[in-house]
């Protein structure tokens, strides 16, 4: 059994995603204790119950400590099952963030999973659901992993009632990455959404996207969706496509009198801030990047616009975990490499 501290470096729920996604690929006990104690409230909250109990059903762990407000959890998975089945986070919590804590097992599973989650798919300190979509996926494919994410409903703060379907087909193992550089950037593609709000909104900030983008970049696409759903909300996310074969990615939220050309803006230059860096990969996918890299047959190395501290959390964590070691830059916030010599797990 391995003890992870819940209030090491970033101290949120990203250590404990990890920790009991490595724990089933792995097939590990693990106790997280002072979870989330960085976090004002500390313990679980319902997006992290969701995320630990989708991890349980397809690992068919033995849990204790699973509640709301909990700060302790012990995790005893048996096995990497798969399946289908359904989860509600019960309020606007972050459907993606739940993802980020079954993805990886479900490479590694018997059979095909198929998992539908209800909750917020745009919601704020989290990754977008079309970020997923357009960016992760793609930059996971890289390593062999073969899933899919389809939005049935888009959910917002409060309301949330937002619906995804994701599956996963296993694989025999995931290959490892070297990725160096962006290369070229040969288009940028995206979606601006609204809900239950007028298609303008959508409209405006996918122009005022452009209007930042095709300056610089040249070719840019982005669709345009507006339709009805629990509550309002708006948001936009953008995608570059270099011929390195990665994406880097960026997204923004509409908030109640912030301007349609705001959020457009804004994540217009985030955009072009990963992309300047020069590196394969934006600062979100290091973090999320590095649990399949620590699992893949043979060694690794990429680079990334920015070391954060999300990332050197992660890393720890790993480390504690699987044993393997991560040689990485880490000076926060600056452009980095990270490299590791994977475990080569196999089904």
């Amino acid at each position: 059994m391995i003890e992870v501290p819940g209030d090491i470096l970033e101290g949120g729920g990203q250590i404990l995603r990890t920790s009991v996604s490595l724990a089933a690929l792995l097939k590990t006990e693990v106790t997280i204790r002072n979870v989330r104690a960085k976090r004002t409230p500390p313990g679980f909250r319902p997006q992290h119950v969701t995320g630990v109990s989708t991890v349980a059903a397809i690992s068919k762990a033995d849990v204790e400590g699973l509640q709301v407000g909990s700060t302790t959890l012990r995790f005893s998975p048996r096995e990497r099952a798969g399946g289908d089945h359904r989860f509600d986070v019960g309020t606007a919590g972050s459907i993606t963030l739940v993802l980020q804590a079954l993805m990886p097992v479900s490479a590694f599973t018997d059979k095909p999973v198929r998992i539908t989650i209800v909750g917020g798919t745009d919601v704020r300190w989290s990754p977008s659901v079309d970020y997923l979509r357009l960016v992760t996926l793609p930059n996971l494919a890289l390593t062999g992993y073969n899933a899919t994410l389809t939005v049935e409903q888009r959910g917002h703060y409060p309301k949330g009632g937002g619906r995804v379907t994701f599956t996963a087909t296993p694989v025999k193992h995931l290959n490892p990455l070297t990725l160096e550089g962006r290369g070229v950037v040969k288009r940028v593609q995206g979606i601006s959404h609204c809900v239950n709000l007028p298609r303008h909104v959508a409209e405006r900030q996918a122009q005022a996207a452009e209007r930042v983008l095709k300056p610089a970049l040249g070719d840019v696409a982005i669709d345009v969706e507006a339709g009805a759903g629990p509550g309002p909300g708006s948001g936009i996310t953008l995608a570059a496509v270099p011929d390195s074969g990665t994406v880097l990615g960026s997204d923004s939220l509409g908030e109640r009198g912030k301007p349609a050309e705001k959020v457009g803006e804004e994540a217009a230059f985030k955009l072009l801030e990963e992309v300047n860096s020069g590196m394969a990969l934006d600062r979100h996918m290091g973090d999320a990047v590095v649990p399949y890299l620590a699992v893949a047959k043979g060694k690794s190395t990429v680079t990334v616009s920015r070391i954060t501290l999300h990332t050197v959390t992660n890393i720890r964590v790993i480390e504690l975990i699987a044993g393997v070691r991560f040689s990485s830059d880490e000076t926060l916030d600056k452009p980095g490499r990270i490299s590791v010599e994977g475990l080569g797990l196999t089904i």
